[in-house]
């Protein structure tokens, strides 16, 4: 059988593109039953159908199934193993969804105080306009950049942001580094912090968060990454980090920079002691309740993590 729909022809499981002339083999759409079904073919024990296609109605079977990678039968991995089951599987979508709610959280508590003070020590360094000097910086084609950036970052907010709209009337249009940085993102101040001259760098790494800032430059980069996952909903379980985190010696040793921990461990690290505390206590929390369906080894957790996150760094 034959449907056309749009520029593409359907012919069962082959996809024909008139123009390419390419014949592509795309599996056909499957209803909620049948993905219920698929998953019971496949080992996945599943008490309630029904309840299971509620669930699938509301995630995507594609997107549930990434979760059900950690669950194959290594010698058949076009199954479950036995005794797998879709409530643990549901488990670990929820476990992962609410980790990232977790933290969405503290990532903004981070990003919100790192703004301040690069801001601040900017300002107070080079002058309100300083960040437009190139000489403020040590690479002048990523400066420029930065501030094309900016200056679009910018334009799209007059409309949006009093606070921009009173500088354009005000000041003809000049920002101040503590107004603009407001406009930006997680991304942009890491670049920015990076790109900026190696004595500044230091002396706000070392005053507020007490670690070279080599170590600064890359966890603002695995962090800004991580924020950006969890806010476009992407997963963390069984997931490596793209900008694994420069780790001190004593840490390589106890860890790797490859897993989700990584991020939680130099996320405690620039909080401060109360705010750590609230986070490791919703984190533990958050732990232990799903603690029974989920692998260490898939987020990188060893088995002396609450001690290693609870010891004091500041």
């Amino acid at each position: 059988m034959r449907t056309k729909v749009g520029h593409f022809v359907f012919q069962g499981e082959l996809t024909v593109d008139p123009d390419n002339k390419t014949n592509m083999k795309i599996k056909p759409p499957t209803t909620y039953r049948e993905q219920v079904e698929i998953f019971k073919t496949r080992n996945l024990h599943i008490k309630n159908s029904e309840s299971a296609e509620n669930y699938l109605q509301r995630v995507n079977y594609y997107r549930l199934s990434a979760y059900a990678i950690t669950l194959k039968d290594p010698l058949n991995k076009e199954n479950y193993k036995d005794n797998s089951t879709f409530e643990e599987l549901t488990s670990l979508y929820e476990f992962d969804r609410r980790l990232r709610l977790l933290l969405l959280g503290v990532l903004e508590t981070i990003e919100i105080a790192f703004r301040t003070h690069i801001s601040y020590e900017t300002a107070h360094k080079y002058g309100p306009l300083g960040y437009k000097d190139k000489e403020n910086f040590t690479n002048e084609k990523f400066h420029k950049e930065s501030l094309d950036e900016l200056d679009t970052l910018i334009s799209r907010s007059r409309k949006g942001e009093l606070f921009i709209e009173h500088h354009f009337k005000n000041y003809s249009g000049h920002i101040p580094i503590w107004a603009a940085i407001e406009v930006t993102s997680f991304g942009y101040i890491s670049k920015f912090y990076r790109n900026l001259n190696e004595d500044l760098k230091k002396h706000i790494a070392k005053v507020y968060y007490n670690v070279p800032y080599l170590y600064l430059e890359s966890w603002l980069q695995t962090l800004s990454n991580v924020r950006n996952v969890c806010a476009h909903y992407g997963r963390l379980y069984n997931k490596k980090l793209t900008f694994k985190p420069r780790l001190f010696k004593e840490d390589i040793r106890r860890f790797n920079n490859q897993k989700v921990y990584a991020a939680i461990y130099i996320i405690q690290r620039l909080l401060t002691r109360v705010e750590r505390k609230r986070f490791l206590i919703e984190l533990e929390t958050l732990i232990q309740e799903y603690e029974e369906h989920i692998d260490y080894s898939h987020i990188g957790f060893p088995n002396n993590w609450r001690e290693l996150l609870n010891n004091k760094h500041k």
